[in-house]
């Protein structure tokens, strides 16, 4: 609580000092949900959850899973039900929940089936400087969320915001994922957040990857301390410069097919999300 209220204060001074930050005037945005589809049972329990939490928040709620994820530590873990198995079921969860969709992609040529179901494309950060891929990503015309790559400074995502602009696209955000410290561990500048909101373009922050041990599972593959995404998620709207959060969301993260260890319980999002927007009512002028 101390934590917070010190962030809060310096969030404030930096508004009467006419710091210059971007901010937005549109709804909060959520993206939340699993990292990975898992069957088609938990995308519509956890699409129909998140949406009516949202809503009592009255937050932009977009509802996010992946139908692959192809950067797992081992060729042997779980990825997903692939694309066609995976859009089957995020436009039911879209047509029947009455959920904006938010997913990935990984090649250029994903980019036209995906935006056929998603409302937002996300690009993972890895892959945030693949040129082809963001060229692909915007001729959809959809809304494209960029990861910033761990190894990335703010300042560099201009390059990214150039290449999007050269490709006619201006319908995008950026997104804050930590930055590499050393082997197995992520750090999260929050000033970064304010540098990153001066390419002009609206920010979100990712409050589980952020706290990701990449690799550091060793067996187990990617590890991670969720306990800590609460604090930085507060942290981060506390800068005043969010339009937005991502957080990955499950209703039981012990046995999660993927990134558990990083994931927030269902049963926690509905408090912190209260949380969260009362910060943001303080720090939003």
């Amino acid at each position: 609580m101390l934590l917070s209220l010190i962030i809060i204060k310096f969030a404030c001074f930096l508004h009467k000092k006419n710091i210059s930050i971007k901010m937005t005037g549109d709804k909060f945005k959520l993206l939340a949900g699993p990292c990975v589809i898992e069957s088609e049972e938990n995308v519509l329990m956890l699409a129909s959850a998140l949406k009516d939490i949202a809503s009592k928040h009255d937050v932009d709620f977009y509802f996010k899973a992946s139908w692959d994820k192809a950067n797992r530590t081992k060729a042997t873990n779980y990825r997903g039900p692939g694309m066609e198995e995976g859009l089957r079921i995020l436009k039911k969860a879209k047509d029947e929940v009455g959920v904006k969709i938010v997913t990935d992609i990984h090649e250029p040529s994903q980019a036209e089936p995906v935006a056929e179901v998603a409302d937002i494309i996300q690009i993972p950060a890895f892959l945030c400087r693949q040129t082809d891929l963001l060229k692909a990503a915007a001729e959809t015309g959809k809304t494209i969320n960029i990861k910033k790559a761990q190894f990335s400074s703010p300042e560099e995502m201009g390059n990214v915001v150039s290449k999007m602009e050269y490709f006619g696209c201006k319908d995008f955000m950026l997104c804050e994922r930590g930055n590499c410290f050393g082997y197995n561990n992520l750090v999260v500048d929050m000033t970064g957040l304010v540098r990153l909101s001066r390419l002009g373009y609206p920010v979100l922050f990712d409050a589980t990857h952020s706290v990701q041990i990449s690799g550091g599972g060793l067996d187990r593959g990617n590890s991670g301390k969720s306990e800590f995404v609460p604090y930085l998620a507060k942290a981060a709207v506390a800068t005043g410069v969010l339009s937005g959060l991502f957080m990955e969301v499950h209703n039981d993260p012990e046995s999660a097919l993927c990134d558990g260890s990083c994931m927030l319980s269902l049963d926690k999002v509905e408090h912190l999300l209260a949380q969260l927007m009362r910060i943001r009512e303080i720090v939003v002028e």
